[in-house]
Parts: C-alpha cells; structure tokens; sequence
C-alpha cells in the first residue's frame, strides 16, 4: 500500500505534520509540501505551474491524506487551491479505489468550523470518487485509526 500526505501548512514540520505521523504511524508514507509547488489559482495559466505533479502523487497513492490547519476559520489557502484546480481536468469519479483523510486542526476551532471543513472534504472525496475516511483533528482520535 502506497500512502501519501499532502500538507498544506506553511510549517513542514509543524503541529499539521504531527498528527500525519500519528495517523500514519505503522503505514510507509512520502509527504509532499504543497508550499514547494507552484499551483496557479483556477483559472490562471500562469508558467510554471505544478498542479499536475500533485495530481499525479495522488493518482499513484492507495491512501491520500491531506492536511491543513484552520487558518481563518477554515481550510487554509494551499489546500483550498488544490481543490478548486481539480474542478475541470480531473475527471469526476477518477480517483475510485483510493481512501482519503483529512486531517484539521487549530488552537481552538469551533465546532462549525470543523463542520465545514468535513462538509468540503467528504463532498471533495465523494465528486472525485475517493473512499471517505473521515476527519481527524488531535492525535487521539489519529491514533485509533488503523490504516
């Protein structure tokens, strides 16, 4: 089984990467740090863009895992632009076969901002055809999943 995590904090080893390690702790995995690649905002065709590369992580991965902190009450900007660029050249239902988690935390998230969160990621799995494996959002409930 091949995992990946794709971390979107600024941070790479940071409280985001943290809890990839408790969630993935017996699993091999390979992280890829958003803030090494350039993805254009959807809609610019701007040069240099590497929104494919990450693509492409995903398409080889079983089990992607992809995280943010909560970073003006929701999903922080890298991670948003991903999901907004898969809208379009990434054909609904194509990444059937592989699960996806979504890791989330912050100082002190409300409940509706966790909410939200969840609502978008389970809607992303769902369009693009992954197997939910839900939300996670502190390192106990990371470590009662068994991947």
């Amino acid at each position: 089984m091949k995992a990946l995590f794709i971390n979107g904090s600024p941070n790479p080893n940071g409280n985001t990467a943290a809890l990839a390690d408790a969630l993935l702790k017996d699993t091999p995995y390979e992280t890829l740090n958003l803030t090494d690649y350039r993805i254009n905002a959807y809609g610019q065709t701007l040069p240099g863009d590497q929104f494919d590369e990450v693509v492409k992580a995903m398409q080889q991965a079983d089990v992607v895992v992809i995280g943010s902190p909560v970073y003006w009450h929701n999903i922080c900007g890298s991670v948003r632009n991903v999901l907004d660029r898969f809208y379009g050249p990434v054909a609904s239902g194509s990444m059937r076969g592989k699960t996806l988690y979504f890791l989330f935390q912050g100082a002190a998230p409300e409940q509706w901002m966790l909410e939200a969160g969840e609502y978008t990621m389970s809607r992303f799995a769902a369009m693009y055809g992954f197997q939910w494996g839900g939300m996670i959002t502190d390192r106990k409930s990371a470590r009662k999943v068994r991947i």
